[in-house]
């Protein structure tokens, strides 16, 4: 009967308070437009605001320019100080003409008091070529597949050997923890609405870096290095152990991770923080997760079970991402892509150095099995 009694208590506020928010959110409109509008140099394009229903009496959308490459934004692109939408209308469009490769970010801005103020922004990318940009895209995807595609041949080797011999534990035990990392970071940043709201707020003329695509290899490598893992488990191992310094690096890593956790939770520090703690966690990882399983193959004198097809996957990979990269810096007039960038650049090109030694390793220093002296059993 308590129980009764409350709910009789707080259902009528509870009404009250839903048909509040509802009348609020029905009180106005909002405006959305493109995010990125990309336009090649000396042309024209036209640009569409709509708004999610029609207002009550025409309104003034002012596009206020809060950045802009160049001292001069109209050197780069002509665009109009305002635009008129009209009464019952739900749409408007204007033109805007491109002069210079630049970047321009504008917000809306409205004196309509119907037209909620919340953040619209449109950020104009003017490149020298639409050419050059579809083949950036190209290679984007090929490198995608290709890092995506190079997990496949280690873990054939391991079944088909039915052993892990040559497969460094340190490694595998990193590269767990740098996919990981690498997840959360593309996760929220891709998927968490707050984190997201609040990259924008410290970026606002920046542009998310993470994508479907990136958020679909990250957990795809977790689940090829679990796989791994449970290998490691069932097939031939040897004597073969993760070493006491990776399970050192291993306990400094996730209590980082673990202590800034808790200043988050405490708002010591914000989520867009703690995300960005994850990927210095991936950057660290990368840095010496190769050193382990290089130092092996020289031990050891040979790179049998450490599949070569991976080596060529992900150095295929490395190499069109520093091209794409390179494309992308030209075509934007934007060389911050790589030398405001230097930790990306400088691990992309760290990466290929590894893929090249192993391959120097493979096909050069240890080609041949290493060799065996049968022991002759003494006569009497």
């Amino acid at each position: 009967m308590t129980g009764l009694s409350l709910l009789k208590r707080w259902l009528p506020a509870q009404l009250l308070l839903l048909w509040m928010l509802t009348n609020i959110s029905e009180s106005g409109v909002s405006l959305s437009a493109p995010e990125i509008v990309t336009i090649e140099e000396l042309c024209n394009t036209s640009v569409t605001i709509t708004s999610s229903g029609p207002i009550n009496q025409s309104a003034v959308i002012f596009l206020n320019v809060t950045f802009s490459s160049k001292w001069n934004y109209s050197s780069i692109i002509t665009l109009p100080e305002q635009v008129l939408l009209p009464k019952e209308a739900t749409a408007v469009t204007f033109n805007v003409t491109s002069h210079d490769v630049g970047q321009v970010t504008t917000y809306l801005l409205s004196n309509q008091t119907d037209v909620h103020s919340l953040p619209t922004r449109i950020h104009f990318l003017v490149i020298r070529n639409n050419v050059i940009s579809v083949v950036t895209q190209v290679i984007g995807w090929i490198y995608f597949l290709a890092w995506s595609v190079s997990f496949y041949p280690q873990a054939w080797e391991n079944w088909r050997r039915k052993s892990v011999v040559g497969l460094n534990f340190d490694f595998l035990a990193l590269n767990l923890t740098g996919f990981i990392a690498y997840s959360v970071f593309n996760i929220g940043l891709f998927w968490v609405p707050p984190i997201k709201e609040e990259f924008l707020k410290s970026n606002p003329n920046g542009i998310n870096p993470v994508n479907a695509n990136d958020v679909f290899f990250s957990l795809h490598a977790v689940l090829l290095c679990l796989i791994y893992v449970n290998q490691a488990l069932v097939f031939e191992r040897g004597d073969q152990k993760v070493s006491c310094t990776a399970k050192l690096l291993l306990l400094i890593g996730w209590s980082f991770a673990f202590v800034s956790l808790f200043l988050a939770v405490a708002k010591q520090i914000t989520w867009l923080d703690y995300l960005y703690y994850f990927s210095y966690i991936k950057l660290a990882v990368t840095l010496i997760k190769y050193v382990p399983q290089a130092y092996m193959n020289y031990r050891r004198q040979s790179t049998e079970g450490w599949s070569i097809g991976n080596v060529l996957l992900d150095f295929t990979g490395g190499v069109l991402s520093i091209l794409q990269m390179i494309l992308q810096s030209y075509n934007n007039d934007e060389w911050k892509l790589i030398f405001g960038d230097p930790t990306k650049f400088g691990l992309g090109l760290l990466s290929v150095f590894f893929d090249v030694l192993f391959m120097t390793q493979h096909y050069c220093l240890y080609w041949k099995p290493p060799e065996y002296n049968a022991i002759q059993e003494e006569q009497d």
